[in-house]
């Protein structure tokens, strides 16, 4: 399934893929967010490293099952060709009402 916009980028279809992105995060749908990475993904996550959609969606999981209301933010910082980098910020609560802002 190939998820429009695809490379090469202009800033118009950057900022759409990145709004694309961040609409689907912020479902806190795993099922949702997982088909627009390869399956041979790779992702770092402070010391867990990930391989593939299987962990990926694993993770996404685990997260939104702790970090409740998330809320992401993304924003294009740049683009070139096939690359987009973004700036993003989230917050969420815990199960105790604690917010937490990253």
């Amino acid at each position: 399934m190939i998820r429009l916009p695809i490379p090469p980028f202009t800033e118009e279809s950057a900022i759409q893929k990145v709004r694309a992105a961040e609409d689907a995060w912020n479902t806190r749908s795993p099922e949702r967010v997982v088909p627009a990475y390869t399956p041979d993904s790779r992702w770092r996550n402070r010391v867990e490293f990930l391989n593939g959609r299987i962990e990926i969606e694993a993770f996404l999981t685990r997260k939104w099952s702790r970090e409740l209301d998330y809320r992401l933010i993304k924003q294009l910082w740049t683009f070139a060709g096939n690359r987009i980098a973004v700036r993003f910020a989230y917050e969420y609560h815990d199960g105790s009402g604690q917010w937490f802002r990253c």
